[in-house]
């Protein structure tokens, strides 16, 4: 019963992904598992802050399945901050962490529901048990791209500009050279994940909801990072990167006033209990 339901789930994000313009509440659920975090040492190019690859168990939950767009945003905060102007279903772009999170508790309180953070300047408290729109942790990030997947991408050893926007004169091990697109692309125009999830690699990188910091090699459920730090976490590569920042495992940061237009985010909701 449970595999027919994550089956019909699974399709029902699908057809969203055909529908990027429409797709703001829309939201694919992830069902509760344990995978492994990080890149395997034998992994080509893979960067130290990867591992040491541990386990890690997240609680279900619900994410975008696409990036936010620029129309969604511009619903939600009544602007658009983007660089790449002209076609509103392309993510939004050019927006800071603290941008994503004033977006997350703006769309809470028009949905009517609890905002998940409390904000005072520029210190941010985030409570689990708000069931506001929040940013996905890096663990929920990683465990819904790699989509059940234990490769360097979701699509195996490999990756191609027909499965993700991104500089493709920079491939990845034996990928072929392919598209340099120059530019965003509206949401879920490529191959979703497994998962049904449209642009974990590629387009825009993606906020997370947590501080960067060493990975520890011990097990772990539903991880959120140090209460304190300077840097925030960025997940997925963006339309300029080279292939070997879309690896499922491979994390970067940034301070969380930072704004480019290589840097967007999607939604995540917690499950209801």
């Amino acid at each position: 019963m449970r595999k027919a339901l994550a089956a019909v789930l699974v399709l029902a994000a699908s057809a969203v992904w055909a529908q990027p313009a429409a797709s703001f509440s829309k939201l694919a659920w992830i069902k509760a598992g344990t995978f492994l975090m990080g890149s395997p040492d034998t992994e080509p190019l893979r960067w130290d802050r990867e591992g040491p690859q541990h386990r890690v168990t997240v609680a279900a939950f619900r994410i975008g399945v696409t990036e936010v767009t620029q129309a969604q945003y511009r619903a939600v905060m009544g602007g658009n901050p983007s660089y790449f102007q002209g076609d509103e279903s392309r993510p939004v772009e050019q927006v800071s962490w603290f941008d994503a999170v004033n977006f997350c508790n703006k769309l809470s309180r028009i949905k009517g529901l609890p905002p998940a953070y409390e904000v005072n300047g520029t210190e941010v408290k985030w409570d689990p048990k708000a069931r506001g729109y929040r940013l996905p942790t890096e663990a929920e990030w990683e465990y819904a791209c790699r989509a059940g997947t234990t490769g360097p991408f979701w699509s195996g050893p490999t990756i191609g500009t027909d499965q993700a926007n991104y500089n493709g004169l920079f491939p990845y091990g034996i990928g072929p050279k392919g598209l340099s697109r120059g530019t965003t692309v509206p949401v879920g125009s490529l191959k979703p994940n497994p998962w049904g999830l449209a642009d974990m690699g590629g387009n825009v990188a993606e906020w997370c909801w947590d501080f960067y910091s060493d990975y520890s090699a011990e097990p772990s459920t539903n991880p959120r990072g140090p209460d304190q730090g300077t840097y925030r976490v960025l997940r997925g590569g963006a339309w300029n990167s080279y292939a070997l920042l879309l690896r499922s495992a491979c994390r970067v940061y940034d301070g969380p006033e930072r704004q480019a237009d290589s840097v967007g985010f999607r939604v995540a909701l917690s499950a209801v209990r």
